[in-house]
């Protein structure tokens, strides 16, 4: 299964700001499912998932407002929100192993976007960490222009996983077409960077230019997760692959999705 082809350390856990997070949402332990459990294992593995967006949404909003004051205190606490979305990794990839089974077709499906939803909240919550280490190794030694497009790159990517979060619990193609949208500005702006400190046309001397590097990759490797998120809701919902759509028809992503959800509304 996914969760057996990643790196996992064992007893991470603890408490923190995350995990009251997680227990003050779900109002459930993270422990693993018992039948005389009085909410279907089904319904909290959708839970936890939904509950899994919030946490790496929170993480970005920490991102940047760690890049934005210089804050290592803020930056520390990114280390926590990696380990309670590895947590929640291994248990939805467990949960649903045990549940699949025993679930309707429709359900069965529903369990498998939570897996894959996992795998990537998982992933950025790696990137995450790896961003905040990086910031921290820069020590304040940004330029303007780097703090002012790195914050943007990080709320924007805040943005894309509180979509992410609603499209998945609402079934809202719209939601996740915003965010197929939203990755052209991490692109837009991760070209911004790259081209101040790689090909440098002025020939100015930069600060921390490896440092700025290393976030802006992390920053945009984790957009590309949330954008096949949101992928995962379009083939949840419509029955169909952004690939595969857009290989039959010679229009832009987005808009065959709002084609498709217009010919929806049209016929009910």
């Amino acid at each position: 299964m996914p969760g057996n082809l990643r790196k996992r350390e064992s007893g991470e856990g603890g408490s923190g700001p995350s995990t009251t997070f997680l227990r003050s949402n779900l109002a459930v332990s993270t422990a693993t499912f018992s039948a005389g459990d009085p909410e279907p294992p089904y319904r909290r593995l959708v839970d936890h998932t939904i509950a899994a967006c919030r946490l790496a949404k929170e993480a970005a909003g920490i991102a940047a407002a760690g890049i934005a004051t210089g804050s290592d205190q803020l930056l520390d606490t990114l280390r926590q929100r990696e380990k309670e979305l590895d947590n929640l990794d291994r248990e939805i990839d467990a949960g649903v192993t045990a549940a699949i089974t025993h679930v309707s077709e429709q359900e069965a499906r529903h369990l498998l976007a939570c897996m894959k939803f996992m795998i990537g909240l998982e992933r950025i919550g790696d990137l995450l960490f790896s961003f905040g280490s990086s910031a921290q190794a820069a020590a304040g030694r940004l330029d303007l222009e780097d703090t002012r497009d790195v914050t943007q790159m990080a709320t924007v990517l805040e943005k894309m996983l509180e979509d992410a979060g609603l499209a998945f619990s609402t079934r809202d193609v719209k939601k996740a077409i915003e965010i197929l949208r939203a990755d052209a500005e991490m692109d837009r702006l991760r070209n911004l960077i790259f081209l101040r400190h790689i090909e440098n046309p002025e020939n100015v001397q930069r600060q921390a230019s490896l440092q700025v590097i290393f976030m802006t990759q992390s920053l945009e490797r984790a957009g590309d997760h949330a954008k096949n998120m949101a992928e995962e809701v379009c083939h949840f919902v419509s029955g169909h692959t952004v690939r595969h759509m857009a290989m039959t028809y010679d229009k832009p992503v987005e808009q065959m999705f709002l084609d498709w959800l217009r010919r929806r509304e049209e016929k009910s």
